[in-house]
């Protein structure tokens, strides 16, 4: 099984602040330990909103917000990543992605790449950005319903189409929240809340995905992780 910690962003953040040597120290020692372990699928942090955009897609119609965002529904339901030229590049991926998928919320992110928080300079040949491109749970995808075969076989295309040509990068389901676990981080420890979650306002600031036997192996991890990124709150959900 696969799992996906997440831990929330706050207003340090999302002013655009850049890690400590000693955040970004303990969380390569974390991921370390991971890969050693042979658990470590994959792990990003996010830029701040104010580099975002959301979009809202309702009876054929896509509202654009441009960031930064207030916390809303941002209880998510899966995401993509995908390399762009720009972020209306990805804007423009993701209107096909909800044109398959109906009426939907997604939030589109700059990932982090290591020279925006100082570690080394960007590559002189490098002229795309890798974007999060984040789908909010609905109903629908709470209570694990199954999409339309038709549905799944449009987005598939969409998918191998764009993998062809570099665009799109990987694609990840959260199994319905009431499968995961969350963990509020504060000045008498952390408290932890079985799913599922009615309702979350904290914006995803990054995550990792690790692989495990059950949910209670993967908290382990996820306990380590809120230390390691001095997060408030970090979830813990399955991956289909």
């Amino acid at each position: 099984m696969r799992f996906i910690i997440m831990h929330k962003t706050n207003a340090h953040w999302e002013s655009g602040a850049i890690p400590s040597k000693e955040l970004i120290g303990r969380v390569g020692t974390l991921l370390g330990r991971l890969a050693r372990e042979g658990v470590l699928v994959a792990g990003e942090g996010l830029r701040a909103s104010s580099e975002g955009v959301r979009l809202r897609f309702a009876a054929g119609t896509r509202t654009l917000v441009n960031g930064p965002f207030q916390g809303d529904n941002e209880l998510a339901a899966g995401f993509s990543v995908v390399r762009t030229r720009s972020l209306e590049d990805a804007i423009e991926w993701a209107t096909r992605q909800a044109h398959t998928l109906g009426d939907v919320e997604i939030d589109i992110r700059p990932i982090t790449e290591p020279w925006d928080i100082g570690m080394g300079a960007a590559p002189p040949d490098v002229n795309t950005r890798r974007f999060m491109v984040l789908r909010k749970a609905t109903p629908s995808t709470e209570v694990g319903e199954l999409v339309p075969a038709a549905t799944r076989t449009q987005f598939t295309r969409l998918l191998d189409e764009t993998t062809r040509s570099g665009v799109h990068l990987v694609t990840e389901t959260m199994r319905p929240s009431r499968r995961g676990r969350r963990y509020r981080n504060s000045r008498d420890g952390i408290s932890i809340f079985d799913g599922p979650f009615v309702e979350t306002k904290e914006l995803l600031a990054g995550y990792i995905v690790v692989s495990g036997a059950s949910l209670e192996e993967a908290e382990r991890w996820a306990l380590q992780y809120i230390e390691a990124v001095e997060a408030d709150e970090v979830d813990l959900r399955e991956l289909e």
